[in-house]
């Protein structure tokens, strides 16, 4: 029954997976499963030992840097407020380093100049650059005079 060892194994490696969240146990989890899928068939200790290299190697060199790289790259979907910055608004009360007033998609939002010299005139253009709280911080689209 040595399927079943694998099989342990493999349950072993998944709990180590979920409580360390590396994606390493996790591959190697699915290697004992490739081996016991091995054993089950009725091939030998050397074969179900070359079959969970391979498939360790396999996972670790070719899945979990692709893993990794998706896992790190930002949400191609933004929502709330997030979405909001790099929108273009228009300034409705002069904006400055403290204070301001804008529209954004239709709706009134507080904001202050993202560079702290500027003073924004009413009717100007300007880009979100971040949210902060509930403020908007802008610049504007075109340098002022």
């Amino acid at each position: 029954m040595p399927w079943f060892a694998w099989l342990l194994a493999a349950a072993a490696l998944g709990v180590a997976e979920f409580l360390t969240l590396t994606l390493v146990f996790g591959l190697l989890a699915g290697a004992a499963l490739v081996a016991a899928v091995v054993a089950g068939i009725g091939i030998g200790l050397l074969g179900q030992l070359v079959a969970f290299a391979a498939a360790a190697a396999a996972g670790l060199v070719v899945v979990r840097p692709f893993a990794l790289r998706q896992m790190a790259s930002a949400p191609l979907i933004r929502e709330g407020s997030d979405a909001l910055v790099g929108k273009r608004a228009e300034v409705m009360q002069e904006v400055t380093a403290t204070h301001g007033l804008i529209k954004i998609s239709g709706e009134a939002w507080s904001a202050r100049a993202f560079d702290e010299s500027l003073v924004i005139p009413v009717g100007a253009l300007v880009d979100v650059m971040e949210i902060e709280g509930a403020t908007a911080v802008v610049y504007p689209r075109e340098l002022l005079p």
